[in-house]
């Protein structure tokens, strides 16, 4: 009976932690919204040390255990950007926002053609690599005539 007791009062601990985690990666990833940093600006919330707090209690997010969690990790940029006051400052005008949010768009619409591109030059380059390793002659041995 004493077992069923700890293990019911483990289980809401767990639950609300799990909530927790939701919630706060809800957040994090909100973050990655120009828009939403705007209204979180003009309501006043960066100017609020309580908040400004967690953000950096936040911070917790970049560690890879927890960033793998993540499906917007531009929001870990806007995260430690959010730690500086002349960025939180400058979040409250809108087209502070309209050229973030133009820059992600670019981002993302260039993103596959930068990435093919680089990926084409690592391989060229590891097969020159191949090829240059190939028609380059092993050192030969030569044995002591002494012995």
């Amino acid at each position: 009976m004493a077992a069923s007791r700890q293990s019911s009062l483990a289980g809401p601990d767990v639950d609300e932690q799990k909530t927790r985690f939701q919630a706060e990666l809800e957040f994090v990833q909100c973050l990655a919204n120009p828009n939403y940093l705007t209204f979180l600006a003009q309501r006043g919330f960066f100017k609020q040390e309580e908040f400004i707090n967690y953000l950096k209690y936040l911070q917790y997010w970049k560690e890879p255990k927890y960033a793998k969690f993540l499906k917007y990790p531009q929001c870990l940029h806007f995260l430690e950007l959010l730690q500086y006051e002349y960025f939180r400052k400058e979040l409250v005008n809108t087209q502070c926002a309209k050229f973030i949010d133009d820059q992600q768009l670019l981002h993302w619409q260039h993103y596959q053609r930068k990435r093919m591109s680089l990926l084409q030059a690592e391989l060229e380059q590891q097969q020159a690599s191949q090829q240059t390793a190939q028609t380059t002659p092993a050192p030969t041995q030569h044995k002591d005539k002494s012995s």
